[in-house]
């Protein structure tokens, strides 16, 4: 059962910690209330995330940050980290990844709206040749898309995602090591974490605040939460097993 911990000290000294931090609205062009974790290279189309976990996936898309991008060494920005974080997420909890990867396809890479340039990496070298022949990316795409019709292009784009992030699964998995973890435990981390999450954002909305700051802290035994700020006194860390 998740319990309240004055201090821990055997979670503090060992494990990962990972900084975050809370707003009530984001002055990021979003503007929505959340968490995002604070770490370099958080690029600025990270969306604040709340414990919500949607239909398909028991874990909120903070947990997948954390699990699946941070802990397996991938950044939280990039076409192919962002492949390589969602075959994990699939592995960890059987979800079917195709439906992302459309997303992104059908968002992103049909239009030619690219948001990072590794989107190279998921074609083939003929294509992105023609994609940069063209006086810039949106009309490369509507050339090819022309040629070759969606449903090839989102085909060849699917392919590129499900080669590049299984390729990259076994440094996921050493970089999970790396910090000292059980890779086959993940599953478990995780509804862990999704647990101490609900806690610590429902703990922010009991006491109105508009900020906050803290520090995750996931060891091989279990997760826990400390505040940094606003100042919550006895109460500042919370702890769960894993």
């Amino acid at each position: 059962m998740p319990r309240t911990l004055a201090r821990d000290a055997t979670i503090e000294a060992q494990g990962v910690s990972i900084p975050v931090e809370y707003a009530d609205s984001w002055e990021d062009g979003f503007g929505v209330r959340g968490w995002k974790l604070d770490l370099p290279g958080r690029g600025v189309d990270v969306i604040a995330a709340t414990p919500f976990t949607g239909d398909r996936i028991p874990t909120s898309v903070f947990v997948h940050d954390i699990v699946d991008h941070h802990l397996c060494g991938f950044a939280l920005s990039g076409y192919v980290d962002e492949a390589g974080a969602l075959i994990q997420l699939a592995e960890r909890t059987g979800s079917d990844p195709v439906p992302d990867f459309v997303q992104i396809i059908d968002e992103d890479l049909l239009p030619g709206a690219f948001e990072s340039d590794d989107w190279r990496k998921l074609l083939p070298a003929s294509l992105v040749t023609a994609v940069e022949a063209a006086p810039n990316a949106r009309v490369g795409m509507v050339r090819l898309r022309e040629q070759w019709g969606d449903g090839v292009l989102r085909a060849l784009w699917l392919a590129g995602f499900v080669t590049a992030g299984w390729r990259l699964a076994p440094g996921a998995r050493e970089a999970w090591e790396r910090h000292g973890l059980d890779y086959a435990n993940r599953a478990a981390t995780a509804r862990a974490l999704q647990a101490l999450f609900q806690q610590v954002d429902a703990r922010v909305r009991e006491h109105g605040w508009s900020r906050a700051r803290g520090v995750f802290r996931v060891a091989p035994a279990a997760v826990s939460f400390r505040f940094e700020a606003p100042e919550v006194g006895r109460d500042a860390c919370l702890s769960i097993t894993a």
